[in-house]
């Protein structure tokens, strides 16, 4: 048998299930599998041993008085430390939550993960706040987690310990959150399988938000079995989360092997700026798809990918300083550069420019989901690049930057990051495969049926003994007029912002330019009639 830290979900439960290895066994060999390369990895802000060695115990006991629940009954996970547990503290990856009390609710998520007999073994990095302006600074209470396949390498954020668990095998699969890419580009970067289900699909309910109106909350999983798995275990209505949907949860596992014969696959090449490796990862997948049986179309974005990208930063800067204003305007020096950035930029979004933004993404969703329900799924790019180097830390923000992830935040489709193999350095390819809003049996069944077709799952990363020390980005602000400079400190104070030292009056007197391009770029609706999508949900109206 191979060593337990390398078994998929699907593979672990069986064993378990046919009482060939107790989940005692299988804890045991996770937290040996932490102890010997967490360290390299940081995949963890917190272990929880103990609680999860006693759950193991409770779980093997019901398995051998025949009370096995399922799958996921004695399979070790982690979750990124934006989900809640009652007892335990919640940091978010900041120092402003480090001596806050223990939670006194679960996040519907986790407790249903722990009714199936899933077992926690503990809280997972995280960008602060599970947010950012897309930098790595190196100034958070926990050093950033690395990637598995290679420590010198980035996992993509936010939910960097998620990637860097799954991939390295410290944990069975994780949670992660989604509000522009943060599940499927560590996905990406790890070599994953990695979903955001349909807005509304999975509670948001006691998870710490970072954009109340594109948040998903999802898993990162080795395989696609192991997501139709979890993904039966969280889906569904959640009173307490007023955008959850009562859309009817299938059984994602059956179908997921019916291969895709007759389906019609819409292909997305219009996209620049797309490393060669990965265009030739997704022309790979097309070819094999079409050798299994599915129809190829050629189709585009009903919109230039800029215009996706400026109405998604304008809603998220706007609604992540909502969320944060306080700790901002009095404790802003607590904060990483990277989180206090993307303040920044919120604190400087118009409010018309935000309500523009709002308008144009129930256009933009409407005609997304169009061009979704023309065919049966979307094959196009996700991360446009492969994993970012920490020693060059130029590259890391286009990582996080030049996506097509974006898209289906403000649409509201489920998407899910693919493994497509390996560049010529040894890191992972994506690709993304989108369906119809709840239609995630789809997405599965193709993206099944690729992984069927390809060896990828079978390659496994091997951590080196050392990891390679990050080189710091420059932070050094560009030249800014002093009319510029006058007028950014005006409007600081103004608002709230005393106190800022004169590097920081740089800073936003940038950040008001860029908000204010981005603003303006969001195409303004003709028709006074046409509202704004306050309260997302779906199917839309």
């Amino acid at each position: 048998m191979s060593e337990l830290h390398t078994l998929s979900v699907a593979e672990a439960g069986r064993l378990i299930g046919a009482r060939k290895i107790s989940p005692v066994e299988l804890v045991e060999a996770m937290l040996a599998r932490i102890a010997a390369i967490d360290g390299r990895l940081n995949s963890y802000i917190l272990v929880l041993a103990e609680r999860a060695l006693g759950t193991a115990r409770t779980a093997e006991a019901e398995i051998m008085a025949g009370g096995w629940r399922g799958p996921l009954h004695g399979i070790p996970f982690g979750i990124k430390d934006n989900y809640h547990v009652a007892g335990l503290p919640t940091t978010g990856g900041s120092r402003l939550m480090q001596d806050g009390p223990s939670q006194t609710e679960t996040a519907t998520i986790v407790a249903r993960l722990e009714r199936a007999g899933a077992i926690l073994m503990g809280k997972l990095n995280t960008w602060e706040y599970g947010t950012g302006d897309g930098q790595v600074y190196h100034d958070l209470p926990y050093p950033v987690a690395r990637n598995p396949w290679n420590l010198a390498r980035f996992t993509g954020g936010s939910s960097t310990g998620a990637g860097a668990a799954v991939a390295g095998g410290t944990a069975l699969f994780a949670l992660g959150s989604d509000t522009g890419g943060s599940i499927r580009l560590p996905a990406a970067a790890c070599g994953l399988q990695g979903l955001k289900p349909t807005f509304g699909r999975n509670s948001r309910a006691a998870c710490l938000p970072n954009c109340w109106s594109l948040d998903h909350t999802g898993a990162l999983t080795w395989n696609v079995e192991d997501q139709a798995i979890v993904l039966g275990a969280t889906a569904g209505f959640d009173p307490r989360d007023p955008s959850s949907a009562t859309a009817h949860v299938p059984d994602y596992r059956q179908g997921l092997h019916e291969g895709v014969r007759g389906l019609v696959i819409g292909i997305v090449r219009d996209l620049d700026g797309v490393d060669p490796a990965i265009r030739d990862g997704i022309e790979d997948a097309g070819r094999r798809l079409a050798e299994a049986g599915a129809i190829l179309r050629e189709v585009s974005l009903p919109a230039p990918l800029s215009t996706y990208q400026a109405v998604a930063w304008t809603i998220n800067w706007a609604e992540s300083f909502s969320i944060h204003e306080q700790d901002f305007l009095a404790r802003r020096g607590r904060m990483g550069r990277a989180l206090r950035t993307k303040m920044g930029a919120g604190f400087c979004v118009r409010a018309v420019d935000y309500l523009a933004a709002l308008r144009e993404r129930r256009r933009l969703a409407l005609a997304t989901d169009a061009l979704v329900r023309s065919v049966d799924a979307l094959l196009l790019p996700g991360a446009f690049h492969v994993a970012p180097s920490l020693r060059e830390p130029d590259t890391v923000p286009a990582f996080t930057r030049d996506t097509a992830c974006s898209v289906f935040n403000l649409s509201g489709h489920p998407a899910l990051s693919l493994c497509t193999g390996f560049d010529a350095g040894g890191l992972p390819l994506n690709a993304q495969i989108v369906g119809r809003h709840f239609d995630e049996a789809t997405v599965l069944r193709v993206a099944q049926a690729y992984e069927a077709a390809t060896p990828w799952r079978a390659r496994k990363p091997d951590p080196a003994p050392h990891a390679p020390e990050p080189i710091m980005p420059d932070t050094t602000p560009p030249p800014v007029s002093p009319e510029h400079l006058a007028e950014a400190e005006r409007y600081a104070i103004r608002y709230g912002l005393d106190g800022l030292a004169p590097a920081e009056v740089a800073e936003l007197a940038l950040l008001l330019d860029k908000t204010a391009a981005a603003g303006l770029a969001i195409p303004r609706q003709p028709s006074k009639e046409d509202e704004p999508a306050h309260v997302f949900r779906v199917p839309l109206r």
